[in-house]
């Protein structure tokens, strides 16, 4: 068996073209455009590049960008302030916090100073619990981008058994209570794991989201699983064994090019949702 490559440019840009269309209708209607503010903290290379990349797609589908660079001194109380003031601004439709700060400020109580209304990342504790409760409110993006990828390629997900590799509160925890809302049995794991190979075996679907290059071999997909790996690691490696896993999967993701496109498309469509929010409560 040879995988077929489940190709997240191509959904994100599609959903994308959606969201432009649809942000052109909110601007002639409202006299205004949604808008994101992105806060970034410190000098990281890949943040930067990240937030780059975030602000280029802004302006491909007509959202104004708002960007706040702080230095990387910056206490948790500064960035907290500055954060609540961007939840206080009317003209502010979302904000992002760009993941991670600096290992000295409280990152938790910089994602919890984001209102839940303009949380389009999806990353307070607020937003987490809608999740988990199938209740109004933001997904994070990146599980979020996950489970329009499995729509799109009319992957099954009831009653069939997901493996989540990761527990990261913005993407391992979510995604499962994502899959877990459309009636999958979901296992969580991570690298410690007893038997994590045992556990991968039984998958029916794979989510990797741990952030560990090629933690997870090839010989350890089942004949016909869906594999999505959400892992980014140096050197354009994800989480999964690709070559091995292709082998044996029946759809899976390439990185890059598979779950990232999506984070920012399902972070845009959510700008706009937050915008129209204000308007339509």
């Amino acid at each position: 068996m040879t995988a077929q490559i489940v190709d997240g440019r191509a959904v994100a840009a599609k959903l994308l073209e959606d969201v432009a269309r649809d942000t052109e209708r909110f601007a002639r209607t409202h006299g205004r455009r949604p808008c994101l503010a992105t806060v970034l903290v410190g000098d990281d290379p890949s943040s930067h590049t990240y937030v780059r990349m975030k602000r280029n797609r802004c302006a491909e589908v007509g959202i104004e960008s708002r960007y706040v660079e702080l230095p990387a001194d910056t206490t948790t109380a500064d960035l907290v302030a500055e954060i609540q003031s961007l939840s206080a601004d009317a003209a502010v439709d979302g904000i992002l916090l760009q993941h991670p700060v600096p290992a000295h400020i409280d990152e938790r109580a910089a994602f919890e100073a984001i209102t839940p209304g303009k949380d389009v990342d999806g990353v307070t504790m607020h937003s987490f619990a809608a999740m988990a409760f199938s209740k109004k409110g933001f997904h994070s993006c990146t599980p979020g981008g996950i489970l329009r990828l499995l729509d799109a390629y009319d992957v099954p997900l009831a009653g069939q058994r997901a493996v989540v590799v990761g527990r990261s509160p913005i993407l391992g925890k979510p995604v499962g209570m994502l899959l877990l809302a459309r009636d999958s049995t979901v296992t969580y794991c991570h690298s410690h794991t007893r038997d994590l190979a045992d556990h991968v075996r039984g998958a029916d679907i794979v989510i990797a989201a741990v952030g560990r290059p090629e933690l997870i071999h090839g010989e350890w997909i089942k004949d016909g699983a869906v594999v999505i790996d959400a892992g980014y690691n140096p050197g354009n490696v994800g989480d999964v064994d690709y070559t091995g896993a292709a082998e044996r999967a029946r759809l899976i993701t390439p990185v890059p090019g598979g779950v990232g496109p999506m984070t920012i498309a399902v972070l845009l469509e959510q700008t706009l949702a937050a915008a129209n929010s204000v308007h339509f409560g």
